[in-house]
């Protein structure tokens, strides 16, 4: 609140009040989620208006809403915005970028999230080699990438029993190196852990 009050009495065309928009709608995300999406909206409507120019603000603003819209179990069309957004930060900067592996891990949760299954593993599979490439197999996004194509791997519709094994030394491998990296306390290796638990509870038995 503090920063919006400072930003207030300005112009809607000054970018600093713009700014402090997004921050205070981040911050209000977490206990009032519509709220900050309607000043989001808001916010990027004058984005666009005042300052069509700078497409990367525009699609960092885009993100914030859709967080915003996963926030309130509006996963489909936090996934319209994704596709939109992932597709324009590749144009702008390369599919190679930290912000579009972002953007590419932020959409295959969506489809996760709707059983997407098996429009998730092609768009995973695609770009986890990518991701490793960019930013190295221990890097956090690669990690996370590996993560939700072990879950793809395993939970679409026509997996045999070899991508299940496949998917499940995949998470192995994730789980190993998020331990390294993140350490055993941090919640995404908590969140491997608990996946490759599932995983191997439904294997068949040997």
């Amino acid at each position: 609140w503090a920063c919006w009050k400072t930003y207030l009495g300005r112009p809607v065309t000054d970018v600093y009040r713009a700014d402090a928009v997004e921050i205070l709608a981040e911050a209000l995300r977490s206990w009032q989620p519509e709220e900050a999406l309607a000043m989001l909206e808001a916010n990027l409507a004058l984005r666009r208006r005042y300052w069509s120019h700078d497409e990367d603000a525009i699609l960092s603003c885009l993100t914030l809403v859709a967080n915003c819209q996963t926030d309130l179990n509006r996963i489909d069309q936090a996934l319209d915005l994704e596709r939109e957004i992932y597709a324009k930060r590749v144009a702008l900067f390369g599919a190679e970028a930290e912000d579009a592996l972002i953007d590419a891990g932020n959409l295959s949760i969506s489809l996760i999230l709707l059983e997407r299954y098996g429009e998730a593993l092609q768009f995973l599979r695609e770009i986890h080699p990518v991701a490793e490439r960019a930013l190295g197999r221990e890097h956090s996004l690669p990690l996370d990438i590996g993560h939700n194509l072990a879950v793809a791997l395993f939970e679409h519709a026509e997996a045999s029993p070899d991508d299940r094994l496949e998917a499940v030394s995949l998470m192995q491998h994730v789980l190993k190196r998020r331990r390294r990296v993140l350490g055993p306390e941090h919640p995404r290796t908590q969140k491997s852990e608990a996946d490759l638990l599932r995983m191997r509870k439904r294997l068949p038995p040997a």
